[in-house]
């Protein structure tokens, strides 16, 4: 079970911020005037680092090692793309400004400025506290999950917007699972025109995809209490007693 005093509604800037690259499988690079778009080719190391795997001859292995002290600034760019498919679906963007060194054959990036851009507004994240975050448990697992939920369990996510106010269900035509973390669900509310996210907090955070499924049957037993009549409640807690 998730420790109850590290309960939180949400992740802190620093855990997201380190959890949009742990599940990209892409990211952007702009080096010594030269922006290269690299697929399947980035790890993040425990500290925060990014390896990036890149071919002999290409323009950012050559601008490496033809910069001065071999440290060239750069700009590595990632997009947190929602798994299932919703109006507006990048979620966030990730923006690491630092040096690249060759290392082991790979190109070793070290950021030294970390600004994270959501829909909210873009946060600076001081770069001590992002290598000393780590990324979220359920962050590699998300996509599978979210999509599973979505094609497998529409009931299920109709039955979660019984936790949801009813002014906020107001000429909806469409609700998703948007994003899923340790500390909860996030629903995405579609109108004609707009559309609204409303997060469903887990009771404790969930630490891997057992404990996952464990929180959102909680939410789940939460709206099916929710959707009964309260006479009948009453009638329960009665017998209960």
């Amino acid at each position: 079970m998730g420790d109850t005093q590290d309960w939180t509604a949400a992740p802190g800037a620093a855990e997201r911020a380190r959890s949009v690259p742990a599940a990209a499988w892409s990211c952007a690079v702009t080096a010594d005037g030269v922006r290269e778009e690299y697929v399947g080719a980035h790890t993040v190391t425990e500290d925060g680092a990014v390896r990036l795997a890149v071919p002999d001859d290409s323009a950012l292995f050559g601008a490496v090692l033809c910069a001065p002290r071999q440290e060239p600034s750069a700009l590595l760019e990632f997009a947190d793309v929602a798994p299932v498919p919703v109006r507006d679906r990048i979620r966030a963007r990730l923006f690491l400004s630092g040096w690249f060194a060759p290392f082991e054959g790979t190109l070793l990036f070290r950021p030294t400025r970390v600004v994270l851009r959501r829909s909210a507004g873009a946060v600076v994240v001081d770069p001590d506290e992002f290598r000393a975050a780590r990324p979220d448990p359920l962050a590699a697992a998300e996509a599978r999950l979210l999509t599973h939920l979505a094609d497998a369990h529409p009931d299920a996510v109709e039955r979660l917007t019984r936790l949801v106010r009813p002014e906020s269900l107001l000429a909806a035509t469409r609700v998703a699972p948007l994003a899923v973390d340790r500390h909860g669900l996030t629903l995405r509310i579609e109108r004609v025109r707009t559309h609204d996210d409303v997060r469903l907090p887990f009771h404790t955070p969930a630490d891997d995809v057992p404990q996952l499924t464990e929180r959102v049957h909680a939410l789940l037993a939460q709206a099916s209490a929710a959707a009964r009549p309260r006479a009948l409640q009453r009638q329960r807690a009665d017998g209960d007693g």
